[in-house]
C-alpha cells in the first residue's frame, strides 16, 4: 500500500459516491496485477465473463483474489467482487486498446519483465530461492509473465490515453478535502524528506592496475588448462555467484549490465574464455556454458579493485570540504549535488532521495535505512549531517552529506501538511471520473457477458444490460 491512509468513501457527500468502485484500487500497488500466482489446485478453470474479445477465467479471479488478500483488509465475498469488478475493467481496457490500435513493443515488455524479476530476485535473496518458491526456472517465469506484462503495459497505455491531460488545479484540492468528512479524515503517521550528496570514495590506477593484473592471472591458468569452475570457487569476488562456481544462470539480454552484456553474447565457444571486461562491479572474465536462442548460461570470475587509505582520507577531506561550504552559505545544497554528487538517481534533483515503495519523497520511520534515520533524528529541517561513511551492498565505500527537508508529526490530514498528498488523490479522483465516463460509455457498445454465477455481486449491475 502506497500510504496507510483508510478512507470510507461511503460517508463521502454527494458527488463521491461513484468512486466506491475505483478509489479501492488507488492505493493498491498496481505491480499487484503482474505478480507471479499460484492457481489453487482445486480450480477447475472456465470462463466467468466474457468483455469484447477479452475473456475473464475462473483462474484469474482466483488467483488475484488470493494475490490481493495480502493488500486489504477485505475479505470474502465483498473482496471477490471488487477483484471480479476490476478484471472486467482491464478486459474492457484491453478490449478497447486493440480497438483504437494502442500497441506496447517487445523491448517494453522485455525491460518490465527484467525490472520485477530483479525485484523478486532481490526479495527472495536469489535466482535460485525464486525458482525454487515458484517451482519453475527463470525462463518459464518469465515466459508465463511475458502476457501478463504486456496487458498490464496496455492497460496503463489506455488509462493514459484516456487520463495522462488531466490535472488538479488547487481548487479542485480543496473541494476534494471538503468533501471528506471530518470524522474520516485519516491519521497521517509521522514522516520525512531528506536529500543527499553521496561521494563515491575511487579506486586508484595502482589499484586497478593490480586488479587487473590478478584476473589476467587468472585466465592465463585458465587458458593453459586449469578448470574455471573452481578458480572461480576460490578466487571471484562475487560471492553468492562463486558458491556455484561463478555460474549466473540463464539470462536474456538486458539482464546484465550492458559491458557485461556486450562480450558475454559474443562468445559461442564454450572453451573460450573472454578478455578481461570492466564494469561497474570491477573485472570480469567469462566462459559461455550454453546458448539457447536469445538466452545464454555464463560463469564469470570477479576481481574488484582495492581502495587505498589514501583515496579513503582524500573523499573524506572532500566531503569535509563541501559540508563546509554548504554550512557557511558558500555553496548551496542543489547546486553541491548537481556539482559533485556521484548519484545519479538524486544528483540532478537537488539530491531529493525518492521512496522506491511509494514513489514520493516521504518516508515514514520504518521505511528507512537505519542509519539515515538515525542521523535524521539528530537535525533540525534546513540542517545537514556531518560526511558519514558507509558501505554499499554492491561493496562501494561512500562518503554522504545529508539534508532534512521536511518533518511532520502524526496528525489528521489537512491541506497545509499534506498538499502534494491531496493533489495525488484530487488528480486521481477526477482521472478515476473520466475513465468512469469511458467506462459507462464504452460498456453499452461493447459485448459483455456474465456468468450466473457470479451476477449476485450488487457492484457488478451496471455491468449488465439494462432491463426494460
Amino acid at each position: 500500500m502506497p500510504t496507510k491512509m483508510h478512507y470510507d468513501f461511503r460517508k463521502l457527500k454527494p458527488g463521491y459516491q461513484s468512486l466506491n468502485w475505483l478509489l479501492f484500487f488507488l492505493f493498491l500497488n498496481l505491480s499487484v496485477w503482474a505478480q507471479p500466482t499460484s492457481v489453487p489446485a482445486n480450480v477447475v478453470d472456465q470462463v466467468i465473463a466474457v468483455v469484447g474479445n477479452e475473456v475473464v477465467l475462473l483462474s484469474d479471479l482466483e488467483a488475484q483474489t488470493q494475490q490481493m488478500m495480502s493488500q486489504t483488509n477485505l475479505r470474502g465475498d465483498e473482496l471477490r467482487c471488487r477483484v471480479i469488478d476490476q478484471l472486467l475493467l482491464n478486459k474492457l481496457l484491453l478490449h478497447h486498446a486493440e480497438v483504437d490500435s494502442v500497441t506496447v513493443s517487445e523491448d517494453q515488455v522485455e525491460q518490465k519483465i527484467n525490472q520485477n524479476m530483479a525485484y523478486y530476485i532481490q526479495q527472495v535473496g536469489s535466482v535460485e530461492k525464486l525458482e525454487q518458491y515458484y517451482g519453475k526456472t527463470l525462463a518459464e517465469l518469465k515466459d508465463e509473465f511475458k502476457p501478463i506484462i504486456r496487458d498490464q503495459l496496455l492497460i496503463q497505455q489506455m488509462q493514459s490515453k484516456l487520463t495522462s491531460s488531466i490535472t488538479a488545479s488547487p481548487a479542485d484540492v480543496k473541494h476534494f478535502f471538503d468533501a471528506i468528512p471530518e470524522d474520516s479524515l485519516p491519521l497521517i503517521n509521522a514522516e520525512m524528506e531528506y536529500a543527499q550528496v553521496l561521494l563515491k570514495v575511487p579506486f586508484s590506477n595502482d589499484s586497478k592496475r593490480a586488479a587487473r593484473e590478478q584476473l589476467d592471472a587468472l585466465r592465463q591458468r585458465i587458458v593453459n588448462g586449469e578448470d574455471f569452475n573452481t578458480l572461480a570457487i576460490l578466487y571471484s569476488q562475487d560471492k553468492e555467484s562463486a558458491k556455484q562456481g561463478g555460474e549466473l544462470g540463464f539470462v536474456n539480454r538486458g539482464d546484465l549490465v550492458p559491458e557485461f552484456e556486450a562480450v558475454a553474447f559474443k562468445l559461442s565457444n564454450t572453451t573460450d574464455v573472454s578478455p578481461i571486461v570492466e564494469s561497474p562491479f570491477g573485472f570480469h572474465i567469462i566462459q559461455l556454458i550454453e546458448r539457447r536462442g536469445e538466452r545464454i548460461n555464463c560463469r564469470h570470475i570477479l576481481i574488484r579493485a582495492q581502495v587505498q587509505p589514501e583515496d579513503v582520507t582524500n573523499t573524506q577531506t572532500k566531503a569535509d570540504s563541501i559540508a563546509t561550504a554548504i554550512r557557511s552559505g558558500n555553496l548551496s545544497f542543489e547546486d553541491a549535488s548537481l556539482k559533485y554528487s556521484d548519484d545519479k538517481d538524486t544528483k540532478n534533483n537537488g539530491g531529493l532521495v525518492m521512496n522506491p515503495a511509494t514513489g514520493s519523497t516521504r518516508f515514514e520511520s520504518e521505511m528507512m535505512e537505519p542509519l539515515v534515520l538515525f542521523q535524521l533524528d539528530k537535525l533540525q529541517v534546513g540542517e545537514i549531517t556531518n560526511p558519514i561513511y558507509a558501505t554499499t551492498r554492491e561493496g562501494d565505500q561512500i562518503y554522504r552529506i545529508i539534508k532534512l527537508k521536511s518533518r511532520t508529526l502524526p496528525h489528521r490530514l489537512n491541506i497545509r501538511d499534506d498538499y502534494q498528498r491531496l493533489q495525488e488523490l484530487a488528480q486521481a479522483d477526477k482521472q478515476n471520473r473520466t475513465l468512469e465516463q469511458w467506462r459507462n460509455k464504452k460498456k453499452g457498445i461493447t459485448y459483455i457477458r456474465i456468468a450466473d454465477e457470479i451476477r449476485s455481486c450488487e457492484n457488478l449491475k451496471d455491468w449488465l444490460p439494462k432491463t426494460p
